[in-house]
């Protein structure tokens, strides 16, 4: 018969029957719908097996017939259960021990910190210990690495960025730090000349001889301060040192839109868990959930590890967010608010924090096809020091 494996789950007996009417004995069990196979003879008696659940049939058809029954031999599923069932301490203390072992292959047993310098090492723990993710605790638990790397880079502003790894039991953290700019050091004679076009508002020289003074208009490449000092006859070269800053002009081009559809989460949410053998998932909390018209889904899957290998097994979440489609409209005061403040910002990207935007102005400014373009001419504050070295000659 197919599929005898599947009898296991069910029990399986093996039969032996003697006497008279042994084959009408077996045509009655096929009538009844009793599954009969490996049907042997061994010398007066006929063996053969069924199901567990088939041995009432089996006995009302062995009355019926001229025939001795007898159970010969018994295995399976409820019949290994039964037997666990006497022998249950053994049991319990295999499943205590392979419980005990599948929490300690996922909990975190190390977290290792590279490329950190001691003090940021410190704070790196100190923002984990906050976050939970400690020796100690149950890796589901804890965020997950991509949490992790976001929290840790937002919160300590040491770090330009942070590599999360999570390997078997251990916690892994490759470091880039933020590398403070190198303050220049003068060595060789050198001058300093304007980097580009601007009126000097702050100068204040460490060594060298002033060419400039402040209010003064300079160009691009025009010299500051030179590392030549002394006279004519007592002429010495150095490396020319000074804090210069200068107001400069940045023009800048910006449309913002009047009218803008975007989508927003409104803040409400809800959450499914699951269990996932393989490809499959079996939901575990989280039912009669009315869904979102409108939303995106978060998944967090994660597998249980068994020492040091993952098994086919896995836990997690699914969080829906609802989402709303929202139109901004601006007034054209608004929009143009708007449209200065995204131009301040988009050039303090690219200046830095040192420099300061001082003032802006309006050059241009149309309302065409839905949006307000601007031409901004800002005024900035900024470092217009640059170096460059004394040639012979000079």
């Amino acid at each position: 018969m197919k599929n005898q494996w599947m009898h296991f789950f069910y029990g399986v007996i093996k039969v032996t029957i003697t006497g008279r009417g042994t084959e009408r004995f077996i045509n009655d069990c096929i009538r009844k719908d009793v599954p009969v196979w490996n049907v042997r003879r061994e010398g007066e008696a006929v063996s053969f097996f069924i199901r567990l659940k088939d041995v009432h049939a089996i006995r009302a058809a062995a009355r019926k017939n001229e025939c001795k029954c007898s159970l010969k031999k018994v295995s399976g599923l409820p019949f290994l259960v039964q037997k666990s069932l006497k022998n249950s301490g053994f049991v319990i203390g295999f499943a205590l021990f392979f419980t005990v072992i599948l929490l300690l292959s996922n909990m975190i047993w190390g977290i290792d910190i590279k490329g950190a310098k001691p003090s940021t090492e410190h704070l790196i723990r100190k923002e984990l210990d906050a976050m939970g993710v400690k020796v100690g605790k149950l890796q589901f638990l804890t965020l997950d690495p991509d949490s992790i790397q976001k929290n840790l880079t937002n919160n300590i502003k040491e770090l330009t960025w942070v590599g999360v790894e999570l390997k078997g039991t251990n916690y892994h953290f490759e470091v880039v730090e933020k590398n403070e700019p190198e303050k220049i050091t003068y060595s060789s004679p050198q001058h300093i000349v304007a980097k580009k076009k601007a009126i000097i508002t702050k100068m204040y020289v460490e060594k060298g001889q002033p060419a400039v003074t402040i209010n003064e208009h300079v160009k691009k490449g025009q010299m500051l301060v030179s590392g030549l000092i002394g006279n004519e006859n007592n002429q010495q070269k150095v490396a020319a040192k000074a804090e210069i800053l200068g107001e400069t002009w940045y023009q800048a081009e910006v449309d913002v839109p009047i009218n803008t559809t975007f989508n927003v989460f409104s803040g409400d949410e809800k959450r499914k868990y699951y269990l996932e053998f393989g490809s499959w998932q079996l939901q575990v909390w989280g039912f009669k959930q009315d869904m979102f018209k409108d939303f995106e889904v978060e998944e967090d899957i994660r597998s249980i590890k068994f020492l040091k290998w993952n098994l086919p097994i896995g836990y997690g979440k699914k969080i829906y967010r609802e989402k709303e489609i929202v139109t901004r409209s601006y007034s054209k005061e608004e929009a143009r608010k708007a449209g200065l403040d995204l131009g301040k910002k988009k050039l303090k990207n690219e200046l830095g924090d040192e420099a300061e935007i001082k003032g802006q102005k309006v050059l241009h400014e149309t309302n065409e096809n839905g949006k307000v373009k601007l031409t901004v001419l800002y005024q900035v504050i900024e470092n217009i020091v640059k170096t460059t070295p004394i040639v012979q000659g000079d």
